[in-house]
């Protein structure tokens, strides 16, 4: 009976009430309420209940900072979609570290490279400096980037050099510079019966021109018409 109680509290207790469980049958065994084979038993039961490891920690998705203000929200959002990235290397990344890669190609893109402070970074694009250090981290481990660090000495760093490796992401930018696939003016469709009709507007404005009414209007109008 006692024995049955003990397997019951070995296979319901936890990880950390084993060991007590485990005192709690050997006291038993000395005192004779369980044979040496019912302790045997139960002893690697306990111990088998030991071996087996623990759960770890669900993977969290990770789905990017929390914004601190509308603003800094506001100006995520707008560096994100500014097209800076070429779509499908912007869907490998969150909102807020397409935005730290858009300022990184703005800045690029108009000085051949990157040397804002991460924190200049992150205020650009309304994330923390957390977000650009991974946003960078993550990059780099894609191929996408090179950061070059420039130390001045033991205790101080002057901020990285980030430039673009990305053949893709630099033709990119090239196009999003000369303007291709861009046309800020809506297509317009030519009206075919305009264009018809322009020779005809053409010569009646030729002839309002030559046969404008001069001293006494139309007469002379029409014999100027059969002189010629």
């Amino acid at each position: 009976m006692f024995t049955d109680q003990l397997r019951r509290a070995v296979e319901a207790s936890p990880r950390a009430g084993l060991t007590h469980v485990s005192s709690l049958l050997w006291r038993a065994h000395a005192a004779g309420s369980v044979t040496e084979d019912e302790a045997q038993a139960l002893a690697e039961l306990i111990e088998a209940r030991k071996a087996v490891p623990t759960p770890g920690k669900p993977t969290q998705r990770r789905v990017g900072s929390r914004p601190r203000t509308d603003d800094s929200m506001a100006r995520r959002r707008s560096w994100a979609a500014g097209g800076r990235l070429p779509p499908h290397l912007a869907a490998r990344f969150t909102l807020a570290e397409a935005a730290v890669l858009a300022v990184v190609a703005s800045e690029t893109a108009k000085r051949g490279d990157c040397r804002l402070h991460v924190e200049h970074i992150g205020a650009l694009a309304g994330v923390a400096r957390s977000t650009v250090k991974r946003a960078l981290r993550e990059a780099h481990a894609l191929g996408l980037i090179r950061i070059e660090e420039r130390r001045v000495s033991a205790w101080r760093n002057d901020s990285n050099i980030i430039r673009i490796t990305s053949h893709e992401w630099l033709a990119w930018l090239r196009l999003r510079r000369r303007g291709v696939g861009s046309n800020p003016e809506p297509a317009r469709i030519p009206d075919k019966k305009q264009g018809a009709a322009s020779p005809q507007r053409a010569f009646e404005r030729e002839a309002a021109v030559r046969f404008a009414p001069r001293d006494g209007g139309l007469r002379w109008g029409a014999a100027a018409s059969r002189a010629e």
